[in-house]
């Protein structure tokens, strides 16, 4: 696949998260935070929990579903962003969790098939948080 073709489905799938988390009841704090490490998808609070969101969009399932993207490499550098962002805001006191959104959005398709999975992963690697 082209890289711009995956940027703009990326970006298209985020979108399409942000709104159905938001029809969820989720307040979302932000989206595409950027850092020297990588990404945080979507921030977001659900009741008092902060809810680190990655969404993974593709096609089709050609190379296996969506949420198999989300390896234990992934895993580790997404504990690693959250840890930093929990920092930077003061909120290292505070409930969170790791969900992904898996989204599978055919170029014939208007409408995705997205898929919400809750505790999707435990934090992992050296830094590890949340009680």
């Amino acid at each position: 696949m082209v890289a711009w073709f995956r940027r703009l489905l990326g970006n298209r799938g985020e979108r399409a998260a942000e709104r159905f988390l938001s029809q969820q009841g989720f307040r979302i704090l932000a989206r595409g935070l950027r850092s020297r490490i990588g990404e945080l998808d979507l921030v977001a609070v659900e009741g008092r929990q902060i809810v680190f969101v990655e969404v993974k969009t593709r096609a089709h399932h050609l190379a296996g579903h969506p949420v198999e993207a989300v390896d234990s490499a992934k895993q580790r550098k997404l504990t690693a962003l959250a840890l930093a962002y929990l920092k930077k805001h003061r909120l290292l006191n505070q409930s969170a969790r790791f969900d992904v959104v898996a989204i599978t959005w055919p170029e014939s398709s208007e409408e995705p098939t997205i898929e919400h999975f809750r505790n999707a992963f435990e934090p992992t690697g050296r830094f590890q948080m949340f009680a």
